[in-house]
This record gives C-alpha cells, sequence and structure tokens, in this order.
C-alpha cells in the first residue's frame, strides 16, 4: 500500500527543465524503472508508491540533479544507470517525510571513478561498481557476464588510466581470433588485415579513451599493444595491464597458457560471456575451465554480471533474461544468483 507522496522541491528551473526531459520524458523512464507516479507540478516533484521504491526514486532524482548542477548532462541511458545505483542503497533506504526538504547528499561519491578525455567513467550498475573496485586493486579478475554490462570497456579504461599514472609501462590487449564460421584464411590481405577484424573491439575502447594520435604513438613506442591470443605464447607480461576479451572462445590450453604469462607488476583482466561460445563442439571453453578450477585460489576475483547490469538499450536487458530463462528451463536447473565472488584476500 503506498504512503503520502514524497515531495521533492527544485531551486534552479533550467536545471529542473533538464532533469525531467522533453515531455516529462525522463520521470516516465523513472516511474517504469522503479514502479512509483512521478508527478511535476511547478518546481516541485512528488513520488507515490512503495516506501522503499519512493525512497530510491527520491535519491535516483538527487544524484541526477547533482550531476546537472556539476555541468554533467544526462539521457535515458543515464536515468536508466540512476535507476540501478539506486538500488544498491534500497536496503539502507528509509520512508522520507513528505514535506519539502533540503536534497539528501548524494549517495555514489565513493563510487569508483576514472577521469577520460570525454568525462569521468562511472559505475552504471552494482555490478560494474563491484568489478570497477575489483580492477583497480586486484592482480587477477575475471568479468564473465552477457553482452553489454563494460566488461571489456571498464578494463581498458582502467588499464589506460593506469598507464598514464605510470602505474603499469605498457597495456596488452588480447583476443582468440575465433568467431563462428569464419577462420582468418578465409580473409583477404596480410596477416594484420586478417587480425584486425578480430581485435576492432578493443581499438574502438582505446580510442574513447585516448585521442587516435595519442593511440597510434603509444602503439609504435610499444607502450600499447594490441595482438591475437597465439602471439602470447612464451612471453613473460612484466609491468604490464593485460586484458583478455572473448576468453569463452579460448580452450583449457590457451587459457592455461595465458594466465602463466603474468609477471612481475602486472595485471590481467580475463572477460568473456559463456553463452557464447564459438568453439568446435565438444571442445570444453577455456573460461569455463578457468572459473572452475580457481575458484578458490586466493587473490582470484570473479565477478560476475548479471542481465540487470547490462547498460545498453533496456530490451537487451529484457532479450538476455528471455534466453536465460528459456536455458533454464531446458536444462531443469534452477537459475543461478549472485554478481561477485571474491576468492582468498579478493574481498
Amino acid at each position: 500500500m503506498a504512503d503520502a507522496p514524497v515531495t521533492l522541491q527544485f531551486d534552479n528551473n533550467a536545471l529542473l527543465a533538464r532533469l525531467v526531459g522533453d515531455h516529462d520524458r525522463h520521470l516516465r523512464c523513472l516511474e517504469e524503472g522503479l514502479e512509483v507516479e512521478v508527478a511535476r507540478r511547478g518546481n516541485r516533484i512528488s513520488i507515490r508508491g512503495v516506501p522503499t521504491l519512493t525512497a530510491l526514486a527520491r535519491t535516483a532524482l538527487s544524484t541526477l540533479y547533482q550531476k546537472l548542477a556539476s555541468g554533467e548532462t544526462i539521457d535515458i541511458s543515464t536515468i536508466e544507470a540512476a535507476i540501478r545505483m539506486s538500488r544498491m542503497h534500497e536496503t539502507r533506504a528509509t520512508p522520507v517525510a513528505s514535506a519539502p526538504s533540503p536534497l539528501p547528499p548524494r549517495t555514489d561519491d565513493s563510487m569508483p571513478a576514472l577521469r577520460m578525455r570525454h568525462g569521468t567513467i562511472e559505475p552504471r550498475s552494482p555490478g560494474q561498481a563491484a568489478y570497477m573496485e575489483a580492477l583497480a586493486k586486484k592482480e587477477l579478475v575475471f568479468g564473465i557476464g552477457p553482452a553489454g554490462t563494460g566488461k571489456t570497456y571498464l578494463a581498458v579504461a582502467q588499464a589506460v588510466a593506469m598507464l598514464q599514472a605510470g602505474s603499469v609501462d605498457r597495456i596488452i590487449l588480447s583476443r582468440p581470433a575465433v568467431e563462428a564460421g569464419e577462420r582468418l584464411g578465409f580473409l583477404p590481405g596480410d596477416m594484420k588485415d586478417k587480425i584486425d577484424p578480430y581485435l576492432r573491439p578493443l581499438y574502438d575502447a582505446l580510442h574513447d579513451m585516448l585521442p587516435g594520435e595519442q593511440v597510434m604513438r603509444r602503439m609504435s613506442a610499444g607502450d600499447i599493444e594490441v595482438a591475437p591470443l597465439a602471439f602470447m605464447r612464451g612471453r613473460t607480461l612484466s609491468h604490464a595491464f593485460v586484458i583478455l576479451d572473448e576468453a569463452q572462445n579460448t580452450t583449457i590450453a590457451q587459457m592455461k597458457m595465458f594466465l602463466t604469462r603474468l609477471g612481475p607488476g602486472s595485471r590481467m583482466v580475463i572477460t568473456g560471456d559463456l553463452t557464447q561460445i564459438d568453439l568446435p563442439d565438444g571442445t570444453t571453453s577455456g573460461l569455463r575451465d578457468a572459473v572452475e578450477t580457481l575458484e578458490n585460489v586466493k587473490g582470484v576475483t570473479i565477478s560476475r554480471f548479471e542481465a540487470a547490469d547490462v547498460v545498453r538499450h533496456r530490451l537487451v536487458a529484457r532479450i538476455i533474461e528471455a534466453y536465460d530463462a528459456k536455458a533454464t528451463v531446458s536444462k531443469g536447473l534452477p537459475r543461478k544468483k549472485g554478481r561477485q565472488e571474491n576468492n582468498g584476500t579478493a574481498k
């Protein structure tokens, strides 16, 4: 049963107009995401619904308004991120008096953040927050989950931040050259031309973090290396931030080879989606085997993402949930829960 509405009052009408969006579309998004009723009257916004959810909506609106006040911009994706992040504080939320009151302080001040050339990269879901904490502190991190959760993007962002800070001497980005229905030999051009399509997502992430000329300069100098997994054999990767993307397409032998490249002063991140394995039938994924093998190894952190952590279009999360539900029914297994597993000292 819904209690009396919670009312927020805003002093800056220009910021308020940007907060609610054209034709109040940001408020409609908030309503759908948190199952509350939100209405604007003049410079006030009222929220009606279950007390716990109205408290979450209040937190989200407060965070968004203060983003605008600090000079940031917001859009629908920002609203959806605020909804996801506000749920991190659901257990601590308490009903708020309906009388107008000052906005509460931002609840995400302690959240990890990375400053890049296009602005600050902040977590947009609870899973991303836990993952970013692990990336900043741990030496070996697995990021496992569906597409659109930011596994690779956030890992590249952390790598660039550490390179710029001088914490590592170089970045090494790698992927297995395995795709559904294609092999390198069928593609035109020389070896670089054959390999580049497989590594394009890593190039794209790099160019989001750094100016194009700096990417090229650092690659020429050897500060940034993008290479297929096959090129890692026999190397010791010291004082480097090493990322293996699409790791679900590694074999057991390839994964063991890659993990044992870790050298002094290095960080290693392995990302992948175990629902999108393109290996030949009967071949066990090296990522699946590694997670099972290293689950209880001290110092290994495994971050698991869920459909709720998808930060692309909202339909992507629903599509993933539908496929997961279908797979669960077909296997007759209970759905897995939990987002992050911290093993040993990785807590």
